[in-house]
């Protein structure tokens, strides 16, 4: 009995050295984990010191250039003539203070300054920003058909009774000075030709019409094949597409006019 309680805290012993080396064996990956954390830069901390580093000088941010469209100054300065007489100017290259208390239709005078980055001269040949233009008293849209373009229709039709109108945009010329807007809407005729000639028209109407030459020439298809198959009516039906197209009355398929 002395034997074995001589072994049992020999025993003891060996079994609390066993479990000491297990807990250090699960401490020592935890401590190196924590020193790591612990030497580690934390959020708005300084990294540590070293000598063998240098100091980073970042210099200021400096903007792109951009890549937005030309300014006003640009798209405008590029049409407008330098060293030139200020009442010549286009109207792009001036901002002039237009009144609506004149006579129609009579020559009135308004104060006007010529762009940024625009120079110009008086009479005299003196440069000057800000000068005085005369101009008849109208309305854009109230301007001769040659001072200003319009876009142009070719979807309606020119030959009918009665004469089609469509919707146009119009945009007045730049060397001409009105007052209001310079783009505005307006209803016209139809004004547009595919190449047809009258006289050809004709021409082939009075020779050989009785085989639909003429409505053949004019895109008429149908009308042609019918004129071919019955011999121009008889004679009638080519006798009234010559009057009709003597008359202007009768034109090509798609709408527009006679040369």
């Amino acid at each position: 009995m002395a034997t074995i309680g001589q072994i049992w805290p020999f025993e003891r012993r060996r079994c609390l050295k066993a479990h000491g080396i297990i807990i250090l064996l699960f401490l020592d990956p935890c401590l190196q984990c924590v020193n790591g954390y612990l030497s580690s830069p934390h959020v708005g901390q300084e990294p540590p010191y070293s000598r063998d580093a240098q100091p980073v000088i970042t210099s200021p941010v400096v903007p792109a250039p951009s890549s937005a469209s030309p300014t006003d100054s640009d798209s405008y300065a590029s049409k407008c003539p330098s060293g030139g007489q200020c009442n010549r100017l286009p109207a792009d290259c001036i901002n002039c203070s237009y009144h609506h208390n004149c006579s129609y239709g009579k020559p009135a005078s308004f104060s006007c300054k010529a762009k940024r980055g625009v120079h110009c001269t008086v009479e005299s040949g003196k440069q000057q920003t800000n000068f005085s233009l005369s101009i008849t008293c109208q309305f854009c849209w109230q301007l001769d058909l040659s001072q200003y373009r319009c876009s142009n229709s070719t979807s309606c039709m020119t030959v009918a009774c009665p004469r089609k109108r469509y919707n146009a945009t119009c945009q007045v010329l730049d060397h001409v000075h009105c007052l209001g807007k310079r783009e505005f809407q307006k209803r016209l005729y139809c004004n547009w030709t595919g190449g047809y000639k009258w006289s050809t028209a004709l021409a082939l109407s009075i020779t050989l019409g009785g085989f639909g030459a003429d409505r053949f020439y004019l895109g008429q298809w149908r009308e042609g094949l019918g004129k071919l198959f019955s011999f121009g009516g008889l004679g009638i039906w080519t006798l009234i597409d010559v009057l009709l197209i003597g008359a202007g009355y009768v034109g090509p398929a798609d709408g527009s006019l006679y040369i």
